[in-house]
This record gives structure tokens, C-alpha cells and sequence, in this order.
């Protein structure tokens, strides 16, 4: 089982969902699902079936504009028999299968800006990166359009990158099979 290959409507062109207000994990969602699966709608539905009677809710801005947590977008996997698997950083990238993987999802540092200026504060920001064939694409709603990456080299390099940014985060993208066999980790 795995994901859909190219849903832009336009042959050879990922569907690729740009950034808007706080929705970066909706749209790193969106993105590794290659449709408009999960709205802001179903995603506030998901904090408060996490959060019932919590007043402001935890897993998302204080004024509900977006910026889920890990747990909205665990959740959202779940609900399609996917999970999202924490890559401990200590182990070498090497250690990967990535035949197992269908993509991931970094939480990354973004810096904050007002207009052109920047500020000295950075808040987390969700980014897909899947593989098209033999080749692994960068989905960052930040980006105008889904950037190459390489074959899996580059890509290990790439997230070797982005996770020596403190304080980087990655998940492995699997289904639940591939989560509890745990072969999404190759023997050492």
C-alpha cells in the first residue's frame, strides 16, 4: 500500500499546496497525500476530539489560526492507517529503508517576519518531502514550486542538512504495518 504518485491535475507535476496563514502542516499533509484531503475545518475537528474540554486548545494557535501540533498531524495519519514514525537523530541516516518510508514530514525552524523585516524569533514549521519515481521532492508550502531533491544519496543529505538545524525534527511517513514490524529501520 502506498501513496498516490503525481495529483496536480498536470502530468509529471506534483500537487503542490503553497503556504497560507498558519496551515503548514495541513498543507505538508495535503502535499504527501497529493490531494486536498485534510481542511483547516477537519484539522481544528481533530484538536478538539484531542483536546475536548481544553480552553485555548494545545495543539493549535492560540487564536486557532493553524499551526497544528505533531499530534493533529499523527492523528490525521491515523485516520488513514498511516503513522508517523520519530527519526531519533543519534542513529546514522544510513540506517533508513527507504523502500518502507512513503515520505516525511520535518518540523523545522522558520524565521518570523513582518513584511520584509525580520525578527529574531522563529516558530516550527511542517515540510513534506516525497519521492516521484526515483526521485525525491522537496513539498515546502514555502516554496513558489516542489523543489528536486535527487535520488536517495541526496536525499540523505538533504535531511542531514535540515536535521543539523536545532531544533529539526523528523518523521517518517509509513503504514501501520511497516510501523509495528519496524522495518522501516534496517538492521544494523
Amino acid at each position: 500500500k502506498g501513496l498516490p504518485g503525481f495529483g496536480s491535475g498536470v502530468p509529471g507535476v506534483p500537487y503542490h499546496e503553497r503556504q497560507r496563514r498558519q496551515l503548514c502542516a495541513l498543507h505538508a499533509l495535503n502535499n504527501l497525500l497529493q490531494r486536498p484531503w485534510l481542511s483547516q475545518a477537519s484539522a481544528d475537528r481533530i484538536c478538539q476530539r484531542l483536546a475536548p474540554n481544553s480552553r485555548p486548545n494545545p495543539h493549535r494557535s492560540l487564536l486557532g489560526l493553524g499551526n497544528y501540533d505533531v499530534n493533529v498531524v499523527m492523528a490525521a495519519l491515523g485516520m488513514l492507517g498511516l503513522a508517523a514514525v520519530w527519526w531519533d537523530k543519534r542513529r546514522p541516516l544510513e540506517r533508513l529503508c527507504l523502500t518502507h518510508v512513503l515520505g516525511f514530514l520535518l518540523n523545522v525552524p522558520s524565521r518570523v517576519a513582518l513584511g520584509t523585516l525580520a525578527l529574531p524569533l522563529s516558530r516550527p514549521h511542517w515540510v513534506c518531502v516525497r519521492p516521484f519515481g526515483d526521485t525525491f521532492y522537496n513539498l515546502d508550502s514555502k516554496l513558489a514550486t516542489p523543489t528536486p531533491i535527487g535520488a536517495e544519496p541526496q536525499l540523505r543529505e538533504f535531511l542531514r542538512a535540515v536535521l543539523a538545524q536545532a531544533p529539526s525534527e523528523l518523521f517518517l511517513v509509513v503504514s501501520r504495518d511497516v510501523e509495528e514490524a519496524g522495518t522501516w529501520l534496517s538492521p544494523e
